[in-house]
């Protein structure tokens, strides 16, 4: 019998409405928990949270230490899904975290620094590894001094969210010393193994968009010359490069990212998603840059 009016489909089975709310996303379900308690209550449903939590969540989560504990501790599936929307957990024995976009439920994954492939990465000399508090792995990769700079990571494309257009993004800080990066630009890839990968040039110094837009206007003080660091001027006709990448701060105030390149993954592919950082070219030393790791997440449509 055809619904007529909004109070028939108040009148509905419970059941029901969970159901139809299980075949919509997270943040619908939601909104429409406010339209009526019945909505409310359904929407509340582990029938509907289990069709917004991954397929194989189970399998994922117990790669975890604690994924036992993990998983008996929430009372109910949106509890969970929350969560591993605001929790990200460490699995692979510390090597990656795992969780959510809160929108959609789609996967998201950190590749630690240890889980990277970095030229001369184990060589005291030119690397160094480190604990930060600040950072969700053990360890994180201090950049001493190189001329070659490259960095890989991968990840299995089963791994990933089908049908969800993916991007990578180095997620790193600076110390106060670094050099090397103001006025080169390093070449990023991202693809699936075995063919061909998107190229972009990104920029890892924190301060590139800024230097691209302003200079700074240097004034005579005795006999030297002195930078008038705290009176830039905008440069004119001289835009920022819509074609380079800048470092953006991330939420949490301490690390910064910068996208090194998207690709659609429709679900069938079989190989690895790569993503590699490379600046060979450039011939100068590098440093003071601090790695924790690459992230790949859902990119947000604009």
């Amino acid at each position: 019998m055809a619904v007529e009016s909004w109070g028939d489909i108040y009148a509905l089975p419970e059941d029901c409405i969970a159901t139809a709310l299980s075949l919509t996303s997270p943040k619908d379900a939601c909104r429409l928990s406010l339209v009526a308690s019945t909505f409310r209550s359904a929407s509340q449903s582990d029938a509907v949270w289990s069709r917004f939590l991954p397929s194989d969540y189970r399998s994922i989560i117990s790669r975890a230490d604690d994924g036992d504990s993990l998983l008996s501790k929430f009372h109910s599936k949106k509890d969970l899904y929350l969560h591993l929307c605001d929790h990200p957990i460490l699995i692979d024995e510390g090597h990656k975290s795992f969780s959510l976009e809160k929108l959609t439920g789609k996967k998201c994954y950190m590749l630690a620094a240890k889980d990277l492939t970095i030229v001369w990465g184990d060589t005291p000399q030119y690397w160094k590894w480190v604990k930060l508090p600040e950072s969700r792995f053990s360890e994180v990769a201090e950049l001493l001094d190189v001329c070659w700079f490259e960095v890989r990571g991968k990840i299995n494309s089963h791994m990933l969210s089908s049908g969800t257009n993916y991007a990578a993004y180095l997620v790193f800080t600076c110390k106060s010393r670094t050099y090397g990066f103001t006025h080169q630009t390093t070449e990023a890839s991202v693809g699936i193994s075995g063919r061909e990968c998107e190229k972009r040039n990104v920029c890892l110094d924190p301060e590139g968009e800024q230097r691209q837009r302003f200079q700074l206007v240097p004034r005579r003080v005795g006999l030297f010359y002195h930078r008038l660091v705290h009176a830039p001027r905008e440069r004119e006709n001289i835009p920022v490069d819509q074609n380079r990448e800048y470092p953006k701060q991330r939420n949490d105030g301490y690390w910064m990212e910068v996208e090194l390149g998207e690709w659609f993954v429709n679900g069938g592919e079989d190989g690895d998603f790569e993503v590699g950082l490379m600046e060979v070219n450039g011939g100068n030393w590098k440093s003071g840059l601090v790695i924790q790791g690459i992230e790949i997440r859902p990119k947000e449509s604009k």
